[in-house]
């Protein structure tokens, strides 16, 4: 398989495989309605709503979608929308899940619930993004800048794991990832950087997997070799990372939205860990974040 380098082969890759069925947890805000639409017109996925049947009805109407595009499960209430959608992934009805017009915390405890969610014993919920940054030759995994506030070095494996996971699935077969920190010198004084040693150890050890991982490693030495050669920092991942693994949730969203509101980024996310893909995006994505983070999960599904 070749490598995917955009979000747009990303798309062609969904198109030529299997089709997926899309749950969708209060379905009922207009962003999401098309980017449903989209998917379902464009082959991506089958599409059903659970949802305020008048809602859909009226978006339908006011954005000229054809509301054949979807199958409408009536739930108007968020929370048993939620559960519904869930249930229709543990089941097999669908194979990717997504979040409409409600709030984070109801979708996530869905998700997290111990006898009808899709948290598998012993996984751990974490957001993923997949970046195509106009700066940056090739697509970045982002993690993690929406679920955990400060993941721990056991968190971190997993992280990783899961990133290196994704990766993969876009032909990168032995992905590069940079443990960021502050500064590429290991000292206690800040804990990122000792996890960044630990986790590059580890790695050399084949305790994480088959990926290359470096750390503590600046943002500017991860992402440019010119910046690497001026510090004199000598690392297979400099320059050329794949995944970025932030040491908390301030720093990696605050990249996360560095990048989409100043330097034209685009991506889609979703929540890996559990039993099957679960898109995340906020209430106030737009329609093509939305779209991508759809495709993103059919692909991982």
């Amino acid at each position: 398989m070749n490598r995917i380098s955009n979000l747009e082969e990303m798309t062609a890759l969904v198109k030529g495989r299997e089709i997926r069925t899309l749950a969708v947890a209060a379905g009922h805000d207009p962003a999401t309605i098309e980017a449903a639409a989209r998917a379902a017109r464009e082959g991506i996925c089958r599409v059903a709503l659970v949802a305020d049947p008048a809602k859909v009805e009226a978006l339908c109407l006011e954005k000229g979608i054809d509301r054949d595009l979807f199958h409408v499960e009536a739930q108007p209430d968020e929370k048993k929308a939620a559960a519904r959608a869930v249930e229709m992934v543990r089941s097999g009805e669908a194979q990717v899940l997504m979040k409409g017009l409600l709030g984070t915390e109801k979708y996530m405890r869905a998700i997290l619930d111990k006898e009808k969610g899709l948290l598998p014993k012993g996984a751990l919920l974490t957001h993923l993004a997949v970046m195509e940054v106009p700066a940056y030759p090739k697509l970045l995994f982002v993690s993690d800048v929406a679920v955990i506030p400060a993941p721990t070095l056991e968190q971190k494996v997993k992280i990783l794991s899961y990133a290196a996971g994704a990766a993969r699935k876009f032909g990168i077969d032995r992905p590069k990832a940079a443990v960021i920190s502050a500064t590429e010198k290991v000292s206690s004084a800040m804990p990122s950087t000792m996890d960044g040693a630990v986790l590059a150890q580890m790695a050399r050890r084949g305790q994480i997997g088959d990926l290359e991982v470096d750390g503590p490693l600046a943002l500017d030495v991860a992402l440019s070799k010119d910046s690497a050669l001026v510090k004199g920092i000598r690392s297979p991942v400099a320059g050329e990372a794949d995944i970025l693994l932030f040491p908390n949730i301030e720093a990696g969203n605050a990249f996360y939205k560095a990048v989409t509101k100043l330097a034209g980024g685009r991506l889609g996310a979703v929540v890996a860990g559990a039993a099957a893909p679960c898109v995340l995006t906020s209430r106030a994505d737009d329609e093509e974040t939305k779209f991508l983070s759809i495709v993103l999960g059919c692909l991982l599904g």
